[in-house]
């Protein structure tokens, strides 16, 4: 019984110690560095690896790579840009790519490029084969007041020494979408602008818009022109619609201001009747006071009489001349 423990033990312990000496040393990933010629350390590069919580085949299969490839990079170069964050299989592939493809690329500028949170190796396939970028629908006014719509396409290449810092595609764009807008609103006529569409993409390029991104715009081509609204026309209508809403707003208020003026002097008018008929009223009672006061004979009074008498009866007269001047036009009408 104490043997079959002890040959348990010693096979758990055997296994523990194979587990454990094939995680700190991967043989197999060493057989494959050892026939790929790379020389790796055991205890020194595996070992310390794994002492540096580093997963070794992340190292050791880029390193193959680049061997392979024909290009020296140092294993300590590879960790530290592992341990830094990096993407030291990405880093790696872009190299190989820039190597082949005659591009100027260190280690250094590839690892910086990948910490910068660029994607290197995309950047490199970019400068090989230069990307398209399509804008969006631009519309813009050209000086007659008529819309010019236009769409493009960008084709720019990758910029290696700009890729640390440089702005992106959305500046591309915005920037390409500023031109053609300046280029458009500063045409004479729409019609220019359908019939050489080519300026439009010669001024852009004069402008220099690559400038601090990370591109290198190679050609702006004109995708489509197209004539949108007659936003002039448009405006011109609006401005009409709105002086004719204050032209109305003003004549609404001077009619107010007439009603109100009209409503003013009609109580004045009331106010000086009612004045005049007060005074009326006090004419019998001076009279009165007349008489008593022996101011006012009776052959005044009926002078004053006759008078008011020989007025009414010329005023009825005059009225009466009138009454009949008007049925006689009224007839010759009617004839």
């Amino acid at each position: 019984m104490a043997e079959v423990t002890f040959l348990v033990v010693m096979l758990f312990a055997i296994v523990i110690f194979l587990a454990l000496f094939t995680y700190f040393i991967p043989i197999g990933l060493w057989v494959s560095a050892y026939f790929a010629g790379v020389r790796v350390a055991i205890f020194k590069d595996l070992v310390g690896m794994r002492l540096r919580k580093v997963p070794p085949r992340q190292i050791i299969v880029p390193k193959i790579s680049a061997t392979k490839a024909g290009l020296e990079i140092e294993l300590d170069r590879m960790e530290a840009h592992f341990l830094a964050g990096g993407d030291v299989n990405t880093v790696v592939l872009a190299l190989i790519s820039a190597d082949k493809a005659n591009i100027d690329l260190t280690f250094e500028r590839a690892a910086s490029i990948d910490l910068a949170g660029r994607d290197v190796l995309d950047a490199v396939k970019m400068s090989v084969n230069p990307k398209v970028i399509n804008t969006p629908l631009i519309a813009a006014i050209a000086k007659d007041g008529i819309q010019v719509k236009a769409t493009c396409r960008v084709t720019v290449r990758a910029n290696i020494d700009r890729l640390v810092g440089g702005a992106g595609e959305e500046t591309i764009i915005a920037r390409v979408g500023e031109g053609i807008v300046t280029t458009i609103g500063s045409s004479d006529t729409h019609k220019g602008v359908l019939e050489n569409p080519d300026l439009i993409s010669k001024r852009v390029l004069e402008k220099g818009l690559d400038s601090g991104t990370a591109f290198e715009i190679l050609s702006i081509d004109i995708a489509d022109v197209d004539v949108g609204e007659n936003i002039g026309a448009k405006l011109q209508t609006d401005q009409a619609e709105a002086d004719l809403k204050i032209a109305r707003a003003k004549a609404e208020e001077r009619r107010a201001m007439a009603r109100a003026r009209e409503q003013e002097m009609t109580a004045q008018v009331v106010e000086m009747e009612s004045k005049v008929k007060e005074a009326e009223a006090e004419v019998p009672l001076a009279m009165s006071e007349a008489f008593r006061s022996g101011n006012l004979g009776v052959m005044d009074y009926y002078k004053m009489r006759n008078i008011e008498s020989d007025t009414d009866m010329r005023t009825t007269i005059s009225q009466d001349g009138e009454d009949r001047s008007d049925e006689g036009d009224e007839g010759k009408d009617d004839q």
